[in-house]
């Protein structure tokens, strides 16, 4: 029998939270901080080790309360002030 193991970032508050920490540490460029810099270490083997629906399910948390601002091309955010 395979033991199943928690998936810390299922909880989609703490995987928005994770995504802050990492979208806060990046230099933006003209106020972008563009998706692959937060996507790659959440994702990575030696980063966060999280899933791609994860991943989605992080972003989509993290604007629904406003913490960022998700183009509509996805392939930057904005950390909104507050």
């Amino acid at each position: 029998m395979k033991h199943v193991e928690t998936r810390h970032f299922a909880d989609p508050q703490v995987a928005a939270r994770k995504l802050l920490e990492l979208a806060a540490g990046v230099e933006p460029v003209n106020g972008r901080i563009h998706i692959e810099k937060i996507n790659a270490p959440f994702l990575s083997r030696n980063g966060c080790k999280a899933t791609g629906p994860e991943f989605g399910t992080g972003i989509q948390h993290a604007v629904e309360r406003g913490w960022l601002e998700l183009h509509e091309s996805g392939t930057f955010v904005r950390l909104n002030q507050g």
